[in-house]
């Protein structure tokens, strides 16, 4: 809390302050958060592959299994899903709020050589995997190489 804040309490209130805050949110540098009057809010993904398969991480903290959809359609991986928030306050004064709540969906474009008849997700400890296997003529093969 600035000392700003701290002398003048009553400046946490205002309207202007709030904006002041939503503002200073949009600006900051940050890769996976997106501001509340935007909407709806991305969770942070990574996707690679290896010799075997296409695996795709979501970061979940806090969400149940039932409240995360995982399906493939059309070579397109879609992971939706909806945070909730643990507590609604509709008395008092919010400070600030930083966390992001809301339905979520983050959809990934898959190679044909994904076998999407085979995905597997995993959910542990606030992450999502989502494996898809590759077709063995996508696997990368030795070939042995001969003397004459």
């Amino acid at each position: 809390m600035s000392l700003l804040n701290t002398i003048i309490p009553e400046l946490n209130r205002s309207p202007f302050y709030q904006l002041r805050d939503q503002l200073s949110r949009l600006f900051e540098p940050s890769a996976n958060r997106a501001p509340e009057s935007f909407g709806d809010w991305l969770p942070a993904l990574d996707a690679f592959e290896d010799k075997d398969k296409y695996v795709v991480s979501l970061e979940l903290p806090g969400l149940k299994k039932e409240d995360i959809s995982v399906t493939v359609q059309d070579g397109v991986l879609t992971v939706s899903g909806e945070r909730k928030r643990e507590q609604d306050v509709t008395t008092g004064n919010v400070h600030r709020t930083e966390r992001y709540y809301g339905k979520f969906t983050r959809s990934v474009s898959l190679p044909p050589t994904a076998k999407s008849d085979k995905v597997a997700a995993t959910y542990k400890d606030g992450v999502l995997h989502v494996e898809l296997p590759k077709a063995e003529e996508a696997k990368p093969k030795s070939i042995e190489v001969k003397v004459s």
